[in-house]
């Protein structure tokens, strides 16, 4: 049997696998950690889809011929999936009662909203509530999604966008104690609020700079490598909104104004530096 992948010929050894499904298994698990995946597979000059998949995979090797697979980036998938979901929105937001109906049956069933629910479920939810009525407007959800491009595709452009929007938070999560000392509940909450979105975003831009290749293996904040030192900065904000529905003022102000404003300073400062070098 000849295995093909990306057009080239595969050089793998056939062990215990006996169905197609033992070999992809095995194919996947060698792209863990490369950000790579299995976008398309040929039997035979025989393209399979999505819906055919599972079936195949019970398929013996034995009776295979020649299996072509197409390998592509994270990267490349996600951004496709974004676009669809797009072409999707643009469609439904201008169609009738029964093309709506349609439409959302089709997005459910698709490829791309089985990528969006395992590598973006954020999204993947956002889009389910907007066409089932429930969620933001579609043309809101589709200036959503071109962020989310725009992150993908620019990220180092992203990261410097949101510089002011850094520096405001920083400044506001300062105020929070003296915000909570004066009965400023509803700017307390907005602050919390941005602060958690605008942390996901910067996280978000994080990875795909990494998966560029525009952040360096070696960077070091705090003493702690870049990826301790967001896991740290993640357990700082899950206990400041632990401590935000407990009500519990003092510990939200501490963990704000002191832990984690400088830190969010401190990180973007890192990556941005590391940008200008």
């Amino acid at each position: 049997m000849d295995i093909s992948i990306n057009g080239r010929p595969a050089d793998i050894v056939l062990e215990s696998e006996k169905t197609l499904g033992d070999l992809l298994s095995g194919i996947e698990e060698w792209l863990q950690g490369s950000e790579n995946r299995i976008s398309g597979i040929r039997i035979d000059g025989e393209r399979i889809d999505a819906l055919a998949l599972t079936d195949a995979f019970n398929r013996e090797l034995k009776t295979i011929r020649r299996i072509d697979i197409t390998v592509s980036t994270w990267q490349d998938l996600a951004l496709e999936a974004l676009i669809t979901i797009q072409d999707y929105l643009n469609v439904y937001e201008t169609g009738s009662f029964e093309e709506q109906r349609h439409i959302r049956d089709g997005w459910e069933a698709s490829v791309t909203a089985r990528f969006l629910s395992e590598q973006i479920p954020d999204i993947f939810v956002l889009v389910h509530k907007t066409v089932s009525g429930e969620g933001i407007s579609p043309r809101d959800m589709i200036r959503l999604i071109d962020e989310r491009i725009r992150e993908l595709i620019e990220p180092s452009a992203e990261l410097a966008h949101i510089s002011p929007l850094i520096s405001e938070i920083a400044v506001r999560l300062e105020d929070i104690p003296l915000d909570i000392q004066t009965g400023k509940d509803g700017r307390v909450a907005e602050t919390v609020q941005l602060f958690s979105h605008t942390v996901d975003k910067l996280f978000r831009i994080i990875r795909f700079l990494s998966l560029q290749g525009s952040v360096p293996d070696s960077l070091v904040i705090d003493a702690l490598p870049l990826n301790g030192f967001i896991d740290a900065f993640a357990d700082i904000l899950k206990e400041l909104l632990t401590a935000y529905e407990a009500q519990d003022a003092v510990l939200v102000g501490d963990l704000a104004e002191y832990e984690l404003a400088p830190r969010l300073l401190k990180l973007y400062a890192a990556l941005t530096d590391t940008k200008a070098a």
